[in-house]
C-alpha cells in the first residue's frame, strides 16, 4: 500500500532515518530534500539544528524501495529501534514510521489519549 502511494507520488528514492533511535523513519526523497532546504534556511550554528543533524545523519542513508517496496534499514538504527519480530508501520502524511510492535504499545501507554488532544485536533477540524 504505501510502497504504490509513495513511488507513484515521489519515485523509489528514499531517505531512511530517525531522530530518537526509538523508531524508523522513511521519507520519500523529494521530502527529505525540502527538509534539507528548510535547514539550510536556519543559522549554521542553530543548537537545534545542530542535534537535529547529527542524529539524522548518524542514523540515516539514502535508499531505495525494491519491487516489493521493502528498503534496507541500517543496521546500528535496526538495532536501535529494535527492528526484529513484530513490527508497526504507520503512515505519517509525508513518511512512513516503522516501530518495533511491543515498544509502541508501550508508547501508547506512556501517552495517553486525552480531552485535550481531542480538542486540539477539533481546533483543526479534525
Amino acid at each position: 500500500m504505501f510502497r504504490g502511494v509513495i513511488h507513484d507520488q515521489h519515485g523509489a528514492d528514499v531517505f531512511v532515518t530517525s531522530v530518537t533511535g526509538e523508531s524508523v523513519r522513511i521519507y520519500p526523497m523529494p521530502v527529505w530534500l525540502e527538509i534539507e532546504r528548510k535547514l539550510s534556511n536556519m543559522p549554521a550554528n542553530h543548537p537545534s539544528r545542530l542535534k537535529f543533524l547529527d542524529r539524522v545523519n548518524y542514523y540515516g542513508q539514502v535508499g531505495e524501495l525494491d519491487s516489493q517496496g521493502r528498503v534496507a534499514i541500517p543496521s546500528h538504527l535496526r538495532d536501535s529501534a529494535s527492528i526484529v519480530g513484530d513490527v508497526r508501520v504507520f503512515g505519517r502524511i509525508d513518511y512512513i514510521d516503522v516501530w518495533n510492535a511491543e515498544r509502541f504499545a508501550q508508547k501508547l501507554q506512556r501517552e495517553a489519549w486525552t480531552d485535550d488532544d481531542a480538542l486540539r485536533l477539533s481546533e483543526h477540524g479534525i
